[in-house]
This record gives structure tokens, C-alpha cells and sequence, in this order.
């Protein structure tokens, strides 16, 4: 395997995971200096997404907007109960690529990573691919 696996365990519905520390750290173990983190969510009801993560409500507002604009019951043909979550995790993505300088991730002063919930509690797992300069 030439990517490393995060394993997550949901807790709810739909929550967003700061997964930046864990990031971090596979970073740092790969001693790259300059390059590219690519991180791939491989679930077809959850995403991967960068936004602020210094107030905790930004996230609740992420989730409860999504609830409204994707609400949980709706004229879904899907039959497993989780049309939502599919679409939720079609709007925000299942990859990220971040760039890597000086061995730290590049994110803005209030960014962070979250791994995004929408069918859980579940087992999860993000990819991670690091590619140096």
C-alpha cells in the first residue's frame, strides 16, 4: 500500500471530524519537506472538507444548513434511507489536495481538515497520500 489509512469511529447522524492533528502527524512521519498530501475519503455518505476551525459553531452551521437544503425524508427513489447522505457527501467531496511546505500543512490561519459524517455512526477510514517535490 503506498497510502495511509486513518481509522475514524462516528459517533452520530451527521458530524465533522477535525482530523488536521492526525494529518499532521502522518506528515511528520514521512519527514517530507515540499510536496502534496492528497486525503480521499473512500464512502459514498461522507466527505472530506477545509474550513475554519477555531469556532465549533461554523461546523454546526455547515451540518444544520445541509439538513435544511438536504433534509433526511424527501421524494428519494434511493430505498436504503441515506439519499441524503449521498447527496450531502456529492456536494462537499471526497478529496482534498493540500499543499505541503516545510514539512507542515499549508492551511490558512483558521483552517482546518474534517472528515464529514452524513449516514454514521459508523466505522470509517480516510486515505492519505503524501507526494514530496
Amino acid at each position: 500500500m503506498n497510502y495511509q489509512e486513518i481509522p475514524l469511529r462516528t459517533r452520530s447522524r451527521a458530524e465533522m471530524v477535525d482530523i488536521t492533528g492526525h494529518l499532521a502527524r502522518l506528515l511528520q512521519e514521512s519527514r517530507v519537506g515540499d510536496g502534496v498530501m492528497i486525503v480521499f475519503v473512500p464512502h459514498t455518505t461522507a466527505a472530506v472538507t477545509v474550513n475554519e476551525n477555531a469556532d465549533p459553531s461554523v461546523q454546526h452551521d455547515i451540518l444544520a444548513d445541509l439538513g435544511r437544503l438536504v433534509p433526511p425524508r424527501g421524494s428519494y427513489r434511493h430505498t436504503e434511507g441515506n439519499s441524503d447522505a449521498h447527496i450531502k457527501a456529492a456536494l462537499l467531496g471526497s478529496s482534498q489536495t493540500l499543499l505541503v511546505q516545510g514539512g507542515r500543512i499549508a492551511l490558512g490561519t483558521w483552517q482546518g481538515v474534517y472528515f464529514c459524517e452524513f449516514d454514521g455512526p459508523r466505522s470509517r477510514k480516510v486515505w492519505v497520500k503524501i507526494i514530496p517535490d
